[in-house]
């Protein structure tokens, strides 16, 4: 299983209580799971989450390759 980091941002970095974490997941869809196990606040956070998979754009059922640097974008407010 590849050992991913995933970098919180804004709403997610509050509910998480940390700017990053390391896991083993082999989607982004596991790692949200894995991460948010036990922690509703952050599970709902992250279901409303843009993620990035080094830079790129990506769908929940993206494949994580070892070392991956996954970021979780909650939607932002601007003005």
């Amino acid at each position: 299983m590849p050992e991913v980091t995933i970098r919180y941002f804004a709403a997610a970095r509050s509910a998480a209580g940390e700017s990053t974490a390391t896991a083993q997941a082999g989607s982004v869809k596991e790692l949200v799971s894995t991460v948010s196990v036990d922690r509703p606040e952050l599970a709902r956070v992250l279901g409303i989450c843009t993620f990035m998979v080094d830079g790129v754009r990506v769908e929940l059922d993206a494949h994580l390759g070892d070392g991956a640097l996954v970021d979780a974008l909650p939607p932002f407010a601007g003005g």
